[in-house]
This record gives C-alpha cells, structure tokens and sequence, in this order.
C-alpha cells in the first residue's frame, strides 16, 4: 500500500513539474511575441471599405456591394511601397468596418467584395497580403466588433446581413464573429496580428478570447480597442491599445498608439496630411512608452494614397533616419 501511495506521489510530482515546465514555456514564448511586436516599432493602419465610398466614418444601415467600386484594380503593391518609404514594419487593414462589408471572399456572407453587385470582383485581403509579404512587412487584420452599447441595431450594422444584429441574439453574433476571424486566419496564415475593435469584456471576457486566439494559432498576436473610452489603453488582449492618448511614461505593457496622417480614419474630399514634424515625434514619444506607433493612411475612392500622404511618408522615413 505504501509503495503504491508512493508511486502516485512521484507520479504526480511528476506531472505537476511538466506542466509548470511547459506553462514556463509558453510564458516565454508570449512575452517573445510580445517583445518581438515591439521591435517593430511603427507601422501603417489602412482604413478603406465601404465608409470610403459613402464619405463617413461609421456607415449606417446595409448599402449596395455594388458601392464599392474603385473603378479598377487597386495597387496594393503601392500601398506596401509607401510604408517601406517611412520606415514601417507591419500593416494592418480593415477587413471589416461597421458597414459589415468584407474585403475577403467569406463563407459565412455574400455581403463582400466577390458579390455579384460589387464591380470589384477581386479578394482585396488576398492583394494586401501578397503585397506587404513581398517588401518583407508583416501583416495585420483590423476587425469590428458588434458591441453592444453601439447604438440601435437597425442603425449601425456592424454584422454582414446573414448575422444582422435587429434579428440575432448577442450569442449569435459572437459565434459568427468569431466564425469569421477563424476563416481570415485559416484563409491568410501569414498574418501575425488581429486588431479588435470594440472588444472588450463585455462581449467576451479576456481569459476566453485569449484562448480562442492561442486555439486558433500559437503565432498570432490580438490588441483590443475597449469601447469604454476611459480604459482604453489598459490591458486586455495581448498588446494594449490606444486611439490618441498617450501611455503613461512609466508603461510597461506591451503597447500601442494608433492616430490619423490626414484628418480622419477613412478619406474624405477635404482631407491633407499632417507634417512629417508633426507625426515623428508621436513615433518617438509612443517608442519611449513601450508601445508601437501605428499611423493610418486612407486610400480614395479609386484606392489609392494621395499624392501628398505618399509625399510625407517618404519624409518621415527620411527624417527618422536623421535621428
């Protein structure tokens, strides 16, 4: 009786050593994605879907896919060309807005770039990829979010029509999230990176959406945008995110800032870029804080950067170089 007793304690003994071995193990290996992200340092958000085309920056309502229409094939090759211009090591595109349209060809909607209305017709997520791949960037997807303090359902959609929020329950909505964040990463494996907007306890709480992320791929890397404007830039996901406020001076989280080069998220007719004075000392300041800077650039209604935004890129990486 006493040998067997003994063997179950070393038995357990055993286990229980293996498994804080490998817990260590994967501790290690989070905090090197999360030094590695931070090594990155500056990097380029690129708000472009459907709010491109209906001038806002929040859609109301479901629109025609047929909106989207840039009148051609967009040069996603110009996109990945410019951020290397200013120094940057990743990008992060908006897959999905609040008008629920998708830039990728999605099993779970036809309310995406392949519909038979949309003229476009090409898997827009695809051409970011292949583009940011071939400078050497790495990739990321920005994802919104059906909250539920996010107005009236019948108003801003957020969720293609096949989970619209007026007639599905916040658990659906969850699930076809979530479904749909599966697909990107099993359709586009390259990508290191998901940007949650408007994730945040109250739709899951961190602990799930940590391992759903971890369940999904080990390499992958999530930031959460809270809605509550008060925490934003707490931790939550993995990297810490910010819209224009500042970390803290003494931050230690894994970080991130995210702010416009012209006046809003998504392009409009009026719009021109700040100074390249203006944005590197942002860059500078958000480095310093333990965080990345990430600086959007909205693409026209023909998809592409304008002039003057390509301009102060190749500025700003010429006098980050300076520094």
């Amino acid at each position: 009786m006493k040998t067997k007793t003994l063997i179950i304690f070393i038995l357990t003994w055993i286990l229980s050593v293996s498994c804080q071995v490998a817990k260590d193990h994967n501790d290690a290996g989070f905090e090197k994605k999360q030094s590695d992200f931070l090594k990155l340092k500056f990097g380029i958000f690129i708000h472009y879907n459907m709010e491109t085309y209906k001038n806002v920056q929040w859609v109301e309502g479901y629109h025609s896919p047929a909106d989207f229409n840039p009148g051609g094939t967009i040069n996603t090759d110009a996109w990945a060309d410019a951020a290397v211009s200013a120094g940057m090591k990743y990008g992060v595109l908006t897959v999905k807005h609040v008008s629920g349209f998708c830039l990728w060809d999605s099993k779970y909607t036809t309310y995406d770039v392949m519909n038979p209305d949309c003229l476009y017709q090409k898997d827009l997520v695809a051409q970011f990829v292949k583009s940011f791949k071939s400078r050497g960037l790495k990739m990321g997807f920005y994802y919104c979010w059906r909250h539920p303090g996010f107005g009236e359902a019948d108003k801003y959609k957020v969720l293609p029509p096949e989970c619209d929020p007026s007639t599905h329950s916040m658990e659906e909505q969850i699930k076809f999230q979530k479904d749909q964040i599966a697909e990107l990463l099993e359709k586009y494996p390259d990508v290191f990176y998901i940007w949650n907007d408007a994730l945040d306890p109250e739709i899951v709480p961190s602990e799930e959406i940590l391992s759903f992320y971890k369940g999904l791929s080990p390499k992958i890397l999530a930031s959460a945008n809270w809605w509550d404007w008060a925490k934003k830039g707490t931790p939550y996901a993995d990297i810490a995110v910010t819209e224009v406020r500042e970390f803290p001076e003494d931050n230690k989280y894994p970080g991130e800032t995210c702010w416009t080069l012209e006046k809003s998220w998504f392009w409009s007719e009026d719009t021109q870029p700040k100074s390249a004075g203006e944005i590197v000392p942002l860059i500078i300041k958000a480095n310093n804080r333990n965080a990345n800077f990430l600086l959007n650039v909205g693409p026209d209604k023909n998809g592409n950067f304008m002039e003057s935004s390509v301009q102060t890129l190749k500025e700003i990486g010429m006098l980050r170089e300076s520094k």
